[in-house]
């Protein structure tokens, strides 16, 4: 994460595969690197700390609702909901004044944030198509309601 970081592109919970390889969206079938690339002309195939890289460079941060849950397997509708521990938003929030805009990764970031976190209210937020396998809108539908985010990142 950047030290000013204009947006932030929020998940629910990282999946199996990535938090196994400790790297965000990990999973190969996940669009997010993808749909990210595409957005902010890298290469999706390059090195992780490359797209990472370059995500920082285009004022934006990546981050998760949960800290922690219980759930079997990656599917967001399998978290148990009394095990679900936010994330430290106030002190993100305190440290990353420059965000303008929050951009949740599907449905259950919206939803659970809304009811654990419910962050400052000047800011923007808006919800995005999951890039998860499991939402099955089309790469190019994905991508093109995905394309708004470019415009709060590069101002």
């Amino acid at each position: 994460m950047g030290a000013n970081p204009r947006i932030l592109i929020l998940g629910n919970m990282p999946g199996v595969a990535s938090l196994r390889a400790q790297r965000y969206y990990w999973y190969d079938r996940n669009a997010f690197w993808r749909i990210t690339a595409a957005l902010f002309d890298f290469d999706p195939a390059s090195a992780y700390d490359e797209r990472v890289a370059a995500l920082t460079g285009a004022g934006v941060a990546v981050w998760d609702v949960l800290k922690h849950c219980r759930r079997v397997g990656s599917l967001d509708s399998a978290v148990e909901p009394d095990s679900m521990v936010p994330n430290d938003f106030v002190a993100f929030f305190e440290t990353h004044r420059t965000l303008t805009h929050v951009y949740f990764n599907g449905a259950a970031a919206e939803r659970n944030y809304a009811r654990l976190v419910g962050g400052p209210d000047t800011l923007g937020y808006t919800r995005l198509p999951s890039t998860s396998p499991a939402q099955t809108m089309s790469f190019d539908a994905k991508l093109d309601a995905w394309r708004q985010i470019t415009a709060p990142a590069r101002t």
